[in-house]
């Protein structure tokens, strides 16, 4: 992401910002979330303390959408020659990287938005959000604004049930993601005033209590099923559980925690329990219950692979990086068990084709990747002490690379004590962490004499 120099649009300052132009869900799958959330080319001026989006062209593409839009500011006063001079480049670098048989007739017709707002709503759209769902995200938006500008808490309860229709699921959602975007850019204060916000909103309305109890089915729900599984999980006792559920909420949850469970031989014990069932009403609600199963369970699968293949673009995006170590750690929050499958499948077909850059490549982002995920050398040279049995094994060990024996390590070991003995860990546990912590003292004292 280049530097640059632009002015603070309040105090005319010089600022230093991160500019992004070329937004490409393809290369960057996170780049959508971050533009939706207002967090592309904020700046933060250190003279003012104003703090927003720089005025900057921008070009956004999701091959998948098939969409190619442009957004030039108005303050900037670009003529269509500039702006035609400007993006050229840009969506010759986009054309690019795509393979020949994904680039298709949109890559010649992008799209031009005259506002940020038109952006914005393009992009939703090809979302499946309507006009009336936008505007009404929108109304949403200015309640939040309009009730973090009341101080008094019986006012913005009075504010809260007058626009009752306005505070829903959607809106608690709302809140939730503007308190992470706020979390993102370092404001723990606006996010403390927004996670208070909504606790009041659970509190006085009715959307909020019923959130409040559908969150509690689930809690309950979660804690039998985790009983089940300690006693033993059948597809039986999954089925009475999926029966127990009272709301779609508590319902979905469950479908995403047991997606595996809910296989040929589960539908076939769903089967047979509606074909047993004597009762018109019950078999009726058995059947609503397989029906609204199967949807669950295709919504997840969906999910899935749209995770799996967003994994992959960002392996091959970390393969081609300049830095590959520099992207990995760019791209950490966003590494899980979806991005390890699709390393190892790419490496898997790199060995099959024998390319040896592609090979290298990616064991480099698996080397970087076990680097950052290794333990402290003191977390690992406790870990090697407490696997040996006895005191005069500890002991030479510890001798043999008393250079780990620090203040930090003592500080570990203390800790490690205090905590195992307020948990009521196991005696063996216990007493040998007390030991190590004896050799390391005694040894720590030895060589402070000798010095």
């Amino acid at each position: 992401m280049p530097k640059v120099q632009t002015s603070c649009p309040r105090c005319k300052s010089p600022v230093i910002a991160d500019l992004e132009q070329l937004l490409d869900v393809s290369v960057d799958p996170s780049v959508k979330q971050r533009l939706l959330n207002g967090q592309i080319n904020v700046i933060h001026c250190p003279t003012c303390g104003f703090e927003g989006m720089v005025s900057a062209p921008l070009v956004y593409h999701d091959p998948d959408k098939e969409l190619l839009l442009t957004y030039f500011p108005p303050d900037l006063g670009l003529s269509v020659n500039d702006q035609e001079r400007l993006i050229g480049p840009l969506i010759n670098q986009i054309t690019n990287r795509l393979p020949l048989e994904k680039r298709k007739a949109y890559l010649l017709r992008p799209q031009t938005m005259l506002t940020f707002q038109t952006l914005i709503e393009r992009i939703l759209e090809a979302d499946g959000y309507t006009r009336e769902v936008l505007e009404n995200q929108q109304k949403r938006f200015e309640l939040i604004r309009r009730l973090l500008g009341i101080v008094d808490p019986e006012e913005r309860k009075s504010v809260m049930q007058q626009e009752e229709g306005l505070i829903d699921a959607d809106f608690f959602l709302m809140l939730s993601q503007i308190t992470e975007a706020m979390l993102a850019q370092g404001d723990e204060r606006t996010a403390r005033v927004l996670a208070a916000l909504q606790q009041e909103a659970l509190n006085n309305t009715k959307a909020g209590q019923e959130i409040k109890n559908q969150t509690q089915e689930v809690q309950d729900l979660l804690q039998k099923l985790q009983q089940a599984s300690r006693q033993g999980l059948t597809r039986e006792k999954l089925l009475d559980l999926m029966l127990e559920a009272k709301s779609e909420a508590a319902l979905t949850a469950l479908v995403g925690l047991v997606r595996n469970g809910l296989d040929y031989e589960f539908f076939q014990v769903l089967s047979e329990r509606i074909e047993a069932s004597q009762d018109s009403a019950e078999k009726a609600r058995l059947e609503n219950l397989r029906a609204k199963l199967l949807e669950y369970a295709r919504q997840v699968d969906e999910q899935i692979q749209r995770h799996y293949k967003q994994s992959r673009q960002l392996v091959q995006q970390i393969a081609t990086a300049s830095n590959i170590e520099q992207a990995v750690e760019e791209n950490l929050e966003t590494i899980d068990e979806f991005f390890f499958k699709a390393l190892d499948e790419e490496l898997e077909q790199a060995r099959k084709n024998a390319d040896l850059d592609r090979i290298s490549r990616l064991q480099r982002i698996r080397a970087h990747l076990e680097k950052l995920s290794a333990p402290p050398p003191e977390v690992a040279f406790l870990e090697e002490l407490l696997s040996l049995s006895s005191y005069e094994e500890r002991q030479k060990k510890m001798q043999e690379k008393s250079d780990l024996v620090t203040a930090d390590f003592l500080q570990l070991v203390g800790g490690l004590i205090a905590q195992s003995e307020k948990q009521n860990q196991p005696p063996e546990f216990l007493s040998a962490l007390r030991e190590i912590n004896r050799i390391a003292l005694r040894m720590t004292m030895m060589a402070n004499l000798n010095q």
